[in-house]
This record gives C-alpha cells, sequence and structure tokens, in this order.
C-alpha cells in the first residue's frame, strides 16, 4: 500500500488540502484511494508517535491505525494529513534547525507501516512570516525566546530535507512553497491523492475563491468555459493573469509585527528563503511543485 504523509508544514493550509480530498472521497475511492477524517486518528497517530519515540513500535501499529480508520481493504493508497505529525509548534524550531525531529518521526511512521511504500508531502513557508505566525502557539514570550538565540536567517528547509533524504534515501517526497499555493493547487491535490495529472475534482480553484474578487473569477469562469483544452501550463499563466487584476490584496498581505524585525530585515529573510528553495529543488530525488 502507498502511504502519503503530509506533514504540514505549521500555519500553511490550514487544512485545506485534506479537507478537499474528503470532499472527493466517493471519487478517490473508485481509484483505490482511501481519505479517512483526520479527526479520527490525529489523536491516536499523535499518541504511537509518542510512544515510539520513547520505546519504539507495538507490532500491532498498523492494523490498530486501520481498523481505527476503517480502512478498506480494496484500498492501495492511503492519505493522512497532519501539520503536528513532527511535534508541536513549539517543535517546529530547535537547535538553530526547523523540525529537528522529522527525521526520527520519519522513521516511526517507517516502523508503523513497515512493508508499505511512504510518501511525504510538505508546504514549506517563508520564516519571515512562519516564526511570527507559530509563535503566538507556542509558550514562549518572544522571538528571541522561541529561536533560543538563533539569527532567523539561518534557518533553512534545505537542512531538513536533507537530513530527511539522508536517513529514508528511498522515500519519494513532494515540495511545494505555500506561497506559491493558489497557482499550484490542482496539482498538489492529484498528486497527494493519485489523480491523473489532468482529472477534474470538487474544488479545484478553491483558494482562487478566497483570493480573488467575485468580478474576477466570473470573469475567469467565463473564461475556463471558454478555452476547454487548456493544458495545466496554460491554466497557471491565465490563473496568474486573473490574480494580477482581480486578487483582494487584502487576503494576501500579511502583517509582521515583531518587535525588532525591520523591514530590511524581513527582505533579508525573504531573500535567504528563495535562495533556500532553490537549494531545496537541488537536493537528488525531490519532486517540487513550482508554478
Amino acid at each position: 500500500m502507498q502511504v502519503v504523509i503530509h506533514a504540514g508544514a505549521h500555519m500553511t493550509d490550514d487544512d485545506r488540502l485534506i479537507q478537499c480530498l474528503l470532499q472527493n472521497k466517493e471519487r478517490l475511492s473508485a481509484i483505490g484511494t482511501d481519505v479517512p477524517d483526520p479527526r479520527i486518528y490525529r489523536k491516536l497517530m499523535r499518541d504511537i508517535l509518542n510512544v515510539a519515540m520513547k520505546s519504539g513500535i507495538n507490532e500491532e501499529a498498523r492494523e490498530i491505525v486501520l481498523d481505527t480508520i476503517n480502512h478498506d481493504p480494496a484500498a492501495d493508497r492511503l492519505v493522512l494529513s497532519n501539520q503536528g505529525f513532527f511535534g508541536t509548534q513549539k517543535m517546529a524550531v530547535g537547535q538553530g534547525q526547523l523540525y529537528p525531529q522529522a527525521a526520527a518521526r520519519m522513521e516511526a511512521f517507517r516502523q508503523i507501516f513497515p512493508n508499505d511504500e511512504i510518501e511525504f508531502f510538505v508546504g514549506l513557508r517563508n520564516p519571515a512570516s512562519f516564526f511570527p505566525a507559530i509563535l503566538p502557539k507556542t509558550p514562549y514570550l518572544d522571538m528571541a525566546d522561541m529561536l533560543n538565540g538563533v539569527d532567523p536567517g539561518a534557518f533553512r528547509w534545505t537542512d531538513m530535507v536533507k537530513r530527511l533524504r539522508e536517513a529514508h534515501p528511498d522515500m519519494p517526497m513532494t515540495i511545494w512553497c505555500n506561497e506559491d499555493t493558489p497557482l499550484i493547487w490542482a496539482q498538489v491535490v492529484r498528486e497527494m491523492a493519485g489523480l491523473d495529472p489532468i482529472a477534474s475534482f470538487n474544488g479545484e480553484y478553491l483558494l482562487l475563491h478566497e483570493i480573488m474578487s467575485n468580478e474576477g473569477m466570473e470573469r475567469f469562469e467565463v473564461y475556463l468555459k471558454s478555452h476547454p483544452n487548456m493544458s495545466e501550463v496554460q491554466k497557471r499563466r491565465v490563473i496568474a493573469a486573473f490574480l494580477d487584476k482581480f486578487v483582494v490584496e487584502e487576503e494576501i498581505e500579511e502583517e509582521l509585527d515583531v518587535p525588532g524585525w525591520t523591514e530590511p530585515l524581513i527582505d533579508r529573510l525573504t531573500e535567504a528563503y528563495d535562495e533556500d528553495v532553490y537549494e531545496v529543488a537541488r537536493v537528488s530525488g525531490i519532486n517540487m511543485i513550482a508554478p
């Protein structure tokens, strides 16, 4: 069986991906993809992972998980999603690293599903907005405390990806930038679900509805109907063009009110993030979804 592990990151898609898959549950079931409701398994998986990190995996763990989610034996692909799979927001930074326990927790998943093929999916986020977003969800009083005095510009997603790749060299890994999601949403959903590259599904333009004006969406839908044979690349170009004209600025702008964080610092973090993403894409075996 193929087991998809979607591990966030924290404060990226806000469960939109798994909710979209759930809206297409019957369609996905027909192609052998099982998408259980995350409310059924998140606490269970958290408890199993915590035990695994301390004392190892019980050999019955796989059957317990499958029984809990009422898994269909005919399904050959299982999608599990939780931004907390690699730990809480407090555990998202430590030792000068992003998600320092990522590789160890993925090893626990491989022990739970020892004979299955695990695929890893994660959306990255610019540390300039990622750190301020997770700070209120932690017990830390300020940014310096959360980062343990480490320069925020020193953190690299590439480090996390390389740690995962070195520990699990045969594991398929699909990565994208959260900032790009409105343009690549359909591809992310299809690859996670195991759908064909051009298959239609409910919610294909879900994110656009959130950030585009009503007038823009109406015109966009008219344009789609009048150009039914566009490729995915062409669709992305059209989406980018419509967003350029009809995006609701308030929906995409982020106010970063962090004491001591200046515009030059935010610009430096963003530039470092762009370089970091470029390096992530160069890691061997990574499937990087980009616009």
